[in-house]
């Protein structure tokens, strides 16, 4: 399995379909453009896994400093496609999200997770990620 970043419109619109899974709220569209701007702006990273030339997992993340706990590579979405869930495919690719934040001189590797993501947290909690927080948001209509 290849983890290759992807940069030109074409790659990121071929994250699009495992992408849509975990954030079905966005159109293709919508989602290179913030892809893009996210890039531009706030030092995101897209990066597929790829096996047999199909992008079969998807990660994006960012590197930020925090008073609380240095710095950080923040996994903004962690997502395998569902056909192709439970070949390893997720764990490869946290690994080298892992294996990233420490190239980087990171001090911490966080994500956020949905509370009825069973599956995903089971991967999380096998890499040694620990609960440590809630994470409280509003909306702002």
């Amino acid at each position: 399995m290849d983890i290759l970043p992807c940069q030109t419109e074409t790659e990121i619109r071929a994250c699009f379909p495992a992408m849509h899974e975990l954030r079905p709220h966005l159109g293709e569209d919508d989602f290179v453009a913030r892809v893009r701007r996210q890039m531009e702006n706030h030092g995101y990273t897209l990066v597929a896994a790829s096996a047999a030339d199909q992008v079969v997992a998807v990660a994006g993340y960012r590197v930020a400093e925090y008073l609380a706990w240095g710095r950080v590579l923040y996994v903004d979405d962690l997502v395998t496609a569902a056909a192709h869930r439970r070949a390893g495919h997720g764990g490869t690719l946290l690994d080298w999200l892992i294996a990233r934040a420490r190239e980087l001189g990171c001090a911490q590797c966080h994500l956020d997770s949905g509370v009825v993501r069973h599956d995903a947290h089971r991967l999380y909690l096998s890499r040694k990620l620990a609960i440590t927080s809630h994470h409280f948001a509003l909306k702002l209509d």
